[in-house]
């Protein structure tokens, strides 16, 4: 089964749309890691019909993202088409993604996200209304049901094929789990068999063994990786050294986790500018980028109280004994 996109390698590694943590600079960098596809963070429908200059600049991608997608949410089948036509006009990415998945609140609380799940006539009212609103190919993002009452991913999955989606990611949780307990990754492998379009996985990816470890158990045609890459873009790396059979790439030390949170606050810096709303945003990736380091406690307490991204570089070399760097950049 082959993608409606060129992806670039036989069983293609995806970073998860994730909000607040799937932006623009941190999936530049993990396409320079490695992550063969990106997504957008997932973007209200609402937002995307009614021009919302935030919902907009959420959309913007860089070339160098591509392929790409867009992620759009919402519960109303109409204006789910018009944010599509709109994303496809505007912005030309290589597919538009479906978020059936999100087990936030906030979202399932007006329907929207895995909410849908409850009501799979709805599900394929969105999809073909979409498909009929763009010449893009129209994926889509699932959960293996509500809750434990309604959990059949299968069936859900062939009524998103039935109704004209190109590929489907499958998180093996129902949304009542939330992240808790395991995913099941033989319900990722019952819905590759049962398909006739790509399914990625998705689900406790941590490592780049367990990338190998879900293909190889599942047959899914590829994985997409969520927060196993928090403050770790370099696992896309290692995964695709051991999906080709090469030796994995050490992991990084210290020195070059810092660079790693470096570059990416450069690039947050390029494109969010250096405002203190930027900074707290990013003490978040500061924490992932320190975790399990000697002293790692003490370095984030100083961490998360920077009010500048250009502060950063300071921090670090305090910490490695070295000078800094990042102000001559």
């Amino acid at each position: 089964m082959t993608f409606p996109y060129e992806t670039g390698n036989p069983v293609p590694l995806f970073l998860a749309p994730m909000a607040g943590v799937s932006e623009r600079p941190y999936r530049l960098l993990c396409r320079r890691f490695g992550a063969d596809v990106v997504v957008s963070e997932f973007l209200s429908s609402e937002g995307l019909r009614r021009r919302n200059e935030r919902t907009l600049e959420m959309a913007a991608f860089d070339e160098t993202e591509r392929p790409i997608g867009i992620q759009i949410f919402g519960a109303e089948p109409a204006g789910m088409a018009e944010a599509a036509a709109l994303v496809t006009e505007v912005f030309q990415p290589e597919f538009v993604d479906i978020n059936f998945g999100c087990p936030v609140k906030k979202v399932v609380k007006r329907n929207g996200g895995s909410g849908c799940l409850k009501d799979l006539d709805l599900v394929e009212r969105i999809i073909r209304s979409v498909v009929a609103a763009t010449p893009l190919p129209v994926t889509v993002k699932i959960r293996s049901g509500w809750d434990e009452t309604t959990r059949d991913p299968v069936s859900i999955a062939l009524r998103c094929q039935e109704a004209g989606a190109r590929a489907l990611t499958l998180h093996a949780r129902t949304r009542t789990q939330m992240f808790a307990g395991e995913a099941r990754w033989e319900e990722i492998g019952a819905v590759a068999n049962a398909l006739d379009i790509p399914v990625i996985g998705n689900g406790d990816v941590t490592t780049p063994e367990d990338v190998v470890r879900m293909q190889e158990t599942t047959g899914c045609s590829g994985v997409m990786i969520a927060r196993g890459s928090f403050g770790n873009p370099w696992v896309f790396a290692q995964a695709r050294a051991l999906l080709d059979g090469r030796p994995m790439p050490p992991d990084p030390t210290p020195e070059e986790r810092f660079q790693t949170a470096l570059e990416h606050a450069r690039l947050t810096l390029a494109v969010e500018g250096d405002t203190p709303k930027a900074a707290v945003e990013f003490r978040k990736h500061l924490g992932w980028y320190t975790r399990g380091l000697p002293g790692s406690a003490e370095l984030r307490a100083r961490l998360h109280q920077v009010e500048s991204l250009a502060d950063v570089e300071h921090f670090f070399a305090d910490y490695l004994g070295s000078q800094p760097v990042l102000a001559a950049v």
